[in-house]
């Protein structure tokens, strides 16, 4: 029996070598591996005894050899396989260990293009996925993490056909995610973004949640390799472990509220911001933006763009939220906050813009981020906004662009007063945002309307100018537009059109 082990991760493999070394089972390894464990008083062969051949090209060519693929890719219950390999001196290669080049670890590390090629493993994938291939009579090791239970169970030579296929669909999924993270990260560092026909994406398991959507759904968190920041690489410095919901409201809140350079606050429910505020501390914007809808605010998701303070942070501990999200607490409010046991508090420095992936049935969407606030910002109507309404007009498009299509928003002096999500119709999602806006007090006269797509009818603008709406801003293109803007014009409001619409769904 002969088992090749072949690391880069050399750590823990020792404790299995010796298990197979124990079992009869002959070592043959690479020159590294093979000085690691002569060091440790194994007896083991180097591949180039096996090959005849030396290592060449600095290491680049090893194992790629019919004397190592041969032993590995021999079927035993094919005759003409045995008699092939009898001919020609092949012999069986039955555990294969081996793990891949860090290239995940020196991409991040910046290397320069060149020295990062080296780190693009070759062998050790060709050996895995024979390996694979081949487990009916082959085991293969990928994962350090298997090496204590794989020599337990060949000690009590309780390894079932189950294990071995276990551990063969595990190794072609690191292959694939290895694949998958050069493939992606050269088209990145070679400024390549076109869609090929054939695409993969590299997901790396970060934690197992406590359930999905619903209680009755399992759900797992992954991060993208690719991506330093952003949610799913957020540091989670207290409370009880993040719920699936969890991360889908706070990667909204976190990309809104990062739209703003102002001390910025947005409080999220159901993956919609019910309220977003600019201030000039965190303790005003959050207060402004729990004003916005102090029920929709209780359990939410709060959001911020700046530092956490300690007045900020007796503030957040007066109510009942989920989840707070900030780049950064100062000790004394993260020392406030722990006084709320249950509440999670999360770092994050913000989000890096990737692919939007969505699933459907039979198959994915994918597409780019909605990066844009405008690609224009054009006056259509016969009145310019002022510049309080411009400021607010901005401030409000950045807000729309987050909520679900149909979205309306209406705000005034960095506050939004009402949203309405969702609906199926435009004025429904405006009626919407009126009543919520009137429900928690605010007076609409001299606020501002958003709208994330065109306004199909003059319906809309008659209902703004009736609450004393002063100013639209709305990405045009409607059949309509020119009847949108007479009724603008008829009432006095100002209207601006941005070229942009962000849909939401």
């Amino acid at each position: 029996m002969r088992a090749l082990i072949s690391v880069y991760y050399k750590e823990g493999v020792e404790e299995l070598a010796k298990t197979l070394q124990e079992l009869g089972y002959e070592i043959v390894s690479s020159s590294s591996t093979a000085k690691y464990l002569t060091e440790r008083g194994l007896k083991v062969k180097e591949i180039e005894q096996i090959t005849n051949f030396p290592e060449i090209f600095g290491g680049r060519v090893k194992t790629l050899h019919p004397f190592i693929h041969g032993g590995i890719l021999m079927r035993d219950w094919v005759e003409e396989d045995k008699r092939q390999a009898k001919e020609l001196g092949i012999e069986p290669i039955d555990v294969v260990v081996v793990n891949l080049y860090p290239f995940e670890e020196k991409l991040r590390e910046g290397l320069e293009e060149r020295e990062l090629m080296e780190f693009v493993d070759i062998g050790g994938p060709a050996l895995i996925r024979a390996s694979a291939k081949n487990f009916y009579r082959v085991l293969v090791v990928c994962d350090p993490a298997d090496y204590r239970w794989v020599a337990q169970k060949l000690r009590e030579k309780s390894l079932t056909l189950e294990d071995r296929k276990y551990l063969a669909v595990k190794a072609f999924s690191l292959t694939a995610y290895y694949d998958a993270l050069i493939s992606n990260a050269l088209a990145n560092l070679f400024g390549i973004y076109e869609m090929f026909s054939h695409m993969a994406i590299p997901l790396k398991l970060v934690k197992g949640l406590m359930y999905g959507e619903n209680p009755h759904q399992r759900g797992w968190l992954f991060s993208d390799p690719l991506e330093s920041l952003g949610i799913a690489n957020s540091e989670v410095l207290q409370g009880r472990e993040m719920s699936f919901n969890n991360y889908l409201d706070a990667d909204s809140a976190l990309k809104l509220v990062f739209q703003f350079e102002k001390p910025a606050c947005v409080i999220v429910k159901h993956n919609n911001p019910c309220g977003t505020a600019l201030g000039e501390s965190p303790s005003e914007a959050f207060l402004k933006a729990k004003e916005a809808d102090p029920e929709s605010a209780f359990g939410g998701i709060v959001a911020f763009n700046c530092k956490v303070d300690e007045e900020c942070a007796k503030l957040l501990t007066e109510m009942f939220l989920e989840v707070v999200v900030a780049p950064e607490y100062e000790p004394k409010a993260l020392e406030i906050l722990s006084t709320k046991k249950n509440l999670k508090v999360i770092r994050s420095l913000g989000f890096s813009y990737y692919w939007d992936i969505k699933k459907v049935s039979g198959g994915y969407l994918l597409q780019e981020e909605d990066t844009t606030n405008w690609e224009r910002w054009e006056v259509v109507s016969k009145r310019a906004p002022t510049e309080r309404e411009v400021k607010d007009l901005e401030f409000a498009f950045k807000v729309c662009k987050f909520a679900k299509s149909n979205a309306v928003v209406l705000a005034k002096n960095g506050q939004t007063l009402g949203i309405g999500t969702g609906n199926t119709s435009r004025v429904d999602s405006l009626r919407c945002a009126i009543a919520k806006a009137k429900r928690f007090g605010f007076d609409l006269k001299g606020a501002v309307m958003a709208s994330e797509a065109f306004l199909p009818f003059r319906d809309s603008v008659d209902i703004c100018a009736q609450e004393g709406i002063t100013a639209i801003v709305q990405p045009g293109g409607s059949i309509r537009d020119k009847e949108v803007i007479s009724a603008c014009d008829e009432h006095g409001l100002a209207l601006i059109f941005t070229g942009t619409r962000h849909f939401r769904h």
